[in-house]
């Protein structure tokens, strides 16, 4: 599972197989138990979360959509490499 950044304890990643045909471009992000799937095409939103509150789940979003560029770069270097 390629972790593209790390904020505040929590890994921005996505896994390895994506599901074929694949889901559109999106980040997984997980500190201890708490984890939460965010959509950054077409519109970003949560997907789904465990163990996040709301505030949580805000602040990581914002932080997927100010990445958005050095996710999606990770994401075409790894499946179409």
């Amino acid at each position: 599972m390629p972790v593209v950044f790390r904020h505040k304890g929590y890994r921005f990643f996505f896994y390895s197989n994506e599901g074929m045909p694949r889901e559109p471009l999106h980040i997984h992000v997980r500190k201890g138990e708490a984890l939460a799937k965010f959509w950054l095409e077409p519109l970003p939103k949560v997907a789904e979360s465990y163990k996040l509150s709301a505030h949580e789940l805000h602040e990581l979003l914002d932080v997927a959509i100010q990445h958005k560029a050095e996710i999606q770069r990770y994401w075409d270097e790894y499946f179409n490499s």
